[in-house]
């Protein structure tokens, strides 16, 4: 019986559904954080009798034909790429990006990362760099002896020092933007990777060229909408519970022809 494939099919796609729910859900506190969906696409269909073929018996055209669908199955993960909440915190360090753009940080093995995470931190030798530990690009170095700094909204970086009266600029973020932002490929830590489908990235001065600017001393909250995930959760469960029916009805109707054999 196909219906026990089909319904199979059906299972493991809610199954898919309620894994990125529950991804988003553990996020919701993740700073930068977009939440994702599942989107899906029916199989292929066995053709009993194409449309608009003709009929043997009397030469008319069948306007709709019999048309047997094989399941469904997933298609892609899709981010939903939405500004989430701005949350002050006060620290010197704490970057949100207002509008479009990623950070730049550089991993070990030499490779460019973006992220909109700007929690960043000190490093031992002064340098700039992610809660990780990843160099923010371009490299900002902050003086030991530096008061205290101020990051203004075009990434200008400047120190403040006991005995100066103006400030000393130590350098300047930059924010890259994609062609298809939703073609970064994500590997965890807030981080993504420029991917064929993503293009490549346009850096440039925040504020210019349809960038976001930055602003200091806020976090940008994650943009899971609990409300709507549980909603999900509910109809995706209710989901999966009738295929399992299906599943549980064609091995009954199984088991009858069985026994009228």
């Amino acid at each position: 019986m196909r219906a026990l494939q089909i319904a199979a099919t059906g299972m493991s796609a809610q199954q898919t559904r309620v894994e990125v729910i529950s991804n988003n859900l553990a996020n919701m506190s993740t700073t930068g954080y977009n939440a994702r969906r599942a989107e899906f696409a029916d199989l292929h269909y066995q053709q009993a009798t194409r449309p608009g073929s003709i009929a043997a018996s009397d030469g008319t055209v069948i306007p709709a034909g019999v048309q047997l669908g094989l399941g469904v199955r997933p298609t892609a993960v899709t981010v939903n790429l939405q500004q989430g909440s701005l949350t002050a915190t006060g620290g010197d360090l704490d970057v949100a990006i207002e509008g479009d753009g990623y950070l730049e940080v550089v991993l070990p093995s030499g490779i460019s990362a973006y992220t909109r995470d700007g929690g960043l931190k000190r490093s031992a030798d002064g340098l700039i760099v992610t809660s990780d530990g990843h160099a923010v690009a371009p490299e900002i170095v902050i003086p030991d002896d530096a008061r205290s700094i101020s990051i203004n909204a075009a990434g200008e970086v400047h120190a403040y020092f006991n005995d100066q009266v103006e400030p000393e600029l130590l350098g300047q973020f930059t924010l890259a933007n994609f062609t298809n932002e939703k073609g970064l490929e994500a590997i965890g830590s807030n981080l993504f990777l420029e991917t064929g489908a993503s293009g490549a990235p346009a850096v440039a001065t925040p504020g210019q060229d349809g960038l976001g600017t930055l602003r200091q001393g806020y976090l940008e909250e994650s943009s899971v909408d609990a409300v709507r995930e549980i909603t999900e959760l509910i109809k995706a469960q209710r989901g999966y519970e009738l295929n399992a029916k299906v599943i549980t009805a064609a091995d009954q109707m199984l088991g009858a022809t069985v026994q009228v054999r």
